[in-house]
Order: structure tokens, then sequence, then C-alpha cells
């Protein structure tokens, strides 16, 4: 049997690796980048080496919203993972299994499958959506579970482009149920970088730093009115304050934040806890008034660095509350039941006892157990609403992926270069529909 090469083409990473595998070769942007000191484009994991310097960074990408919109930028990457990271010496002697997009579209279709065999000359290719493999890869892990014994699932995947929340039955994606929310990752990397523009500096051009702000310091709440209480008090009562220091490009080509243990202060705050000192209200505004005179001292306008308050958690709330933020769209929770409504009533109970949660924007602290809240009450209260975390939800479509490609079925499945060449797209493409 050939190698199978399992590559996961998201729109913020590419994970790519050998089929049968359990970890990923590569994990790399799925993105270019030009550094303002130099000439010269940096592509995949180059961009994520120590030395690079990725302040203001012109960034390009191959996908918009998901969706493939530059071939030829994203046969440079490919390239450059298949022959530099893999490595993979003669395409033609492997098959390829590629993640895509839900509902893709036919003329993105038929650009991808000229990239798979014309330009790399793969001999056989295999299109799978992340929903499927996930939901794989899940029930394979715990093989007496409910996903595994039903064969059902309903898999949320927050990913970098967008939110989808998928049914799936019989291993197969019920696309009549897919929901989808405009906003994943990027989106909330844009919404921190202008909240950080307006109140402290600007950093409108600096993608990857404000990516690694968010990973590093936002979170969901689970009490958003108590939390921006708190957030507007001054001094020590503030649990959110923090500073991120921004590179210099001279002692540091990275940023980084000035006080771990400050950051993580929001943990101590379980729900429902007051701090001791809000107690009462003149006790809050005699802290608000020495808080204010406090940081006029403290903080130092020549540093290159800015402090986050509530910014770490109205952030991620954009994913369940999108309407308070002027966006026409439902939140996460009103999409999940939305889904789960557009399938067979046997379905529902199932549906709901087994969510599993993908993608990098599920690993915000408190997701799930936010999800959950939100969630339970918009469902029926016979059924039993259960959310599942996947161990690394950034790998576990690749991972599902790897799964699939070393069954001994998996070539019987593919799509040939003989049969692309001879049927064409369209043609080839039916194999993949369900």
């Amino acid at each position: 049997m050939s190698n199978v090469v399992v590559l996961d083409n998201g729109g913020g990473l590419i994970k790519a690796g050998i089929g049968g595998e359990r970890e990923p070769t590569a994990v790399v942007p799925n993105c270019v980048g030009r550094p303002l000191s130099s000439k010269k484009w940096l592509i995949g994991d180059q961009l994520h080496s120590p030395s690079s310097d990725l302040t203001s960074a012109s960034l390009r990408r191959p996908l918009d919203r998901g969706y493939l919109i530059n071939p030829d930028l994203q046969r440079d990457i490919w390239s450059h993972i298949f022959t530099s990271l893999l490595p993979l010496k003669n395409p033609s002697l492997s098959s390829l299994l590629l993640v895509e997009p839900l509902l893709n579209l036919p003329s993105i279709q038929r650009s991808i499958d000229e990239l798979v065999f014309e330009d790399f000359n793969f001999n056989s290719l295999f299109v799978a959506d992340s929903p499927s493999l996930v939901h794989l890869y899940e029930a394979s892990r715990s093989p007496y579970g409910l996903v595994s014994k039903t064969q059902t699932s309903l898999v949320v995947d927050c990913g970098f482009s967008f939110t989808h929340a998928a049914p799936v039955f019989q291993n197969f994606t019920l696309n009549y149920g897919v929901k989808r929310l405009d906003l994943g990752g990027k989106a909330l990397t844009n919404y921190l970088k202008e909240l950080v523009s307006y109140r402290s500096v600007n950093v409108m051009d600096e993608t990857f730093i404000m990516d690694d702000v968010k990973e590093k310091l936002c979170f969901v709440s689970l009490d958003v009115e108590r939390d921006l209480q708190i957030a507007r008090r001054s001094g020590r009562d503030n649990l959110f304050r923090c500073t991120y220091v921004l590179p210099d490009g001279v002692t540091h080509t990275k940023g980084y934040i000035k006080d771990p243990d400050e950051a993580q202060r929001y943990l101590n705050l379980e729900d429902g806890a007051q701090s001791p000192q809000l107690k009462t209200k003149e006790g809050m505004d005699r802290l608000e008034v020495l808080g204010k005179s406090n940081d006029r001292m403290r903080i130092d306008l020549t540093k290159n660095e800015f402090g986050l308050t509530n910014e770490r958690f109205i952030v991620p709330e954009m994913i369940f509350r999108p309407a308070d933020l002027g966006m026409n769209q439902a939140g996460l929770a009103e999409c999940i039941v939305r889904a789960v409504n557009a399938c067979h009533p046997y379905l529902h109970p199932v549906l709901y006892e087994s969510i599993i949660l993908t993608g990098g924007s599920t690993l915000f602290p408190r997701f799930a157990e936010r999800l959950e809240r939100e969630l339970r009450p918009l469902v029926p209260d016979e059924y039993q609403v259960k959310i599942t975390t996947q161990e690394d939800p950034i790998l576990g479509v690749w991972r599902g992926g790897s799964l699939l490609a070393s069954s001994p079925d998996f070539e019987a499945m593919c799509v040939t270069k003989a049969e692309y060449e001879e049927l064409g797209s369209a043609r080839c493409r039916r194999r993949f529909f369900h």
C-alpha cells in the first residue's frame, strides 16, 4: 500500500503528516508573511522560528472565510510542506487525504483537484470533512461510549474562519443539518486588535502578536455582568488586569506576559464568589480613587506595553452573544439547537448527549462550561446535555484523518489520477457525496 499524506488544510493552521501516525509531522500557519525589515516572504515553519521578528509583518493567506481564493499561493505553501517538512520524495506513489470545508463550492473543488492531480501528481485523492473525522476519532477513543454505540454525534467545530454545528450519523455528516456561525479565531483576533488599538496602543497590523495575546490571556466568562463590574474597578481589586509587553526587536523579538501570576488571578474567582472589598459601595468607590492614583504612578508611558482588563472575556463573548456586538448572527447555543432541530426527532436526545467540541477557539478556559449553561435552558428538560472536549482540539481532525487513512478500505474509497483524467473533477467528486 502507498503512503497516505493526511492534510488538514485549515484557514489558520495546516496540519500535515503520514496516515497511521498519532501526531502530524508539521503544524504550520497557512499563510506567508514578510517582516518589515525583509524583502523575503517567510513560509510555513519559518514563521514560527524564534529568530523571526514578525512585528507589523505583511500577511497573505490562500483562504478567506475558510474557502480557497488563491490556488497559486496554496500550491507554494503545500510545496514547501511536502518537500521540506514531510519530506515527500514522490507524490505519484502516494495518496492524499484532504480535509475540506463543509459545503465547498464546485469551482473551488475543481481548483483543488487540479492542484492535487496536475501540479503535485498524487496517485489518488480522498476528500473528507472535519465533523466526520472528529466523530471517527472520538468513537475510536471510547469504543464503549455513546458516540461509538449510537454512531451519532454533534460536532461543534470552532475554527479560524467560522464555526459549524454539524450532526454526524453512521459516520456521515448530515449536510442538511449543518448550521454555520460566521465567527472564528480570526474575527476574535481582529476584535481584540480594535479594542486594544482604541484604548492603548495601535496594534492593527500586529496579527501574530495579538493571536498570542488572545491565546494566552483571553477566557470565557461564566457571569458577564459580575465580571464587567469587577473590571471597572482599579487597583488590586481588579482580578482581570494584566500587562502584555510588546517585542522591541532588540532584547526580545516575541511579546510576553509581564506577570504570569497576575494573569492567572481570575481563576481564583469562582462563579458567584465576590471579592471581599466589593461588598460595600463605599469600599468600591474608595478603591477606585486609590487605584487610579496608584495606576498613574505605576504606568510608564515610555514602555512598549499595554494593559488588558475586560477585553480578556469580552472577546470570546462574541461566540456566545454576537448580537450584543451588532452582528446579525445567532449565538453558539442557538446554532446548536437549530442544527439538532433540523434532524429527525428520534436523533435529538442522542445528539444533545454527544456534543463534541473541536477547533482552536474551544481552548479558551471555561468554554465548555459556559456553553452548557447557555444550552441547558434551550433544551427540553427530558434530554441530557453532555459536552465532550477533545484532548487536543487543534489536532482532533487530523488524528481522525490519520485513523481513516490507515484503514484497509481506504484505497478503495479514493479517486485515482486515471479516473480524474478520464471522468473529470465533477464526476469524481460524486464518490464523496452521501
